[in-house]
């Protein structure tokens, strides 16, 4: 589907903003064959083909996004990894003002939960 030029660029990218193994660690847990690559071609692709947005705007808009389609997961995940992206405490913070003012509270107070318990864990460590 994808070439493989393509398919290595998206994995250096993820591996660069999420770290370590990315966003699917272990087994492919009965995804059909493909989609563990289909994923990271259409998800991580779109950062590796530049443009005009930064690794830290990407990443803004993806923690706008999952924590506004209530995608906590894949919000917790991006928000770990936010300050490899450049992001930092005080972005997410007016990130959160955003998020509610146009998502509604609950948006905001989910959001809240998880850069509460992403920050504790992170100063835990």
């Amino acid at each position: 589907m994808y070439d493989s030029e393509w398919q290595e660029a998206a994995r250096a990218v993820r591996a660069e903003v999420i770290g370590g193994g990315g966003t699917q660690e272990g087994s492919d847990g009965g995804a059909p064959t493909g989609y563990r690559d289909y994923v990271t071609a259409t998800a991580w692709g779109v950062w590796a083909r530049g443009g005009p947005l930064s690794t830290r705007d990407r990443s803004l808009l993806v923690l706008a996004m999952t924590a506004a389609t209530a995608r906590m997961n894949a919000f917790r995940i991006h928000l770990a990894a936010a300050s490899r992206a450049g992001v930092t405490d005080a972005e997410v913070d007016e990130l959160l003002y955003q998020l509610t003012a146009y998502c509604g509270a609950p948006a905001g107070i989910d959001a809240l939960a998880v850069i509460r318990e992403v920050r504790e864990a992170r100063d835990a460590a």
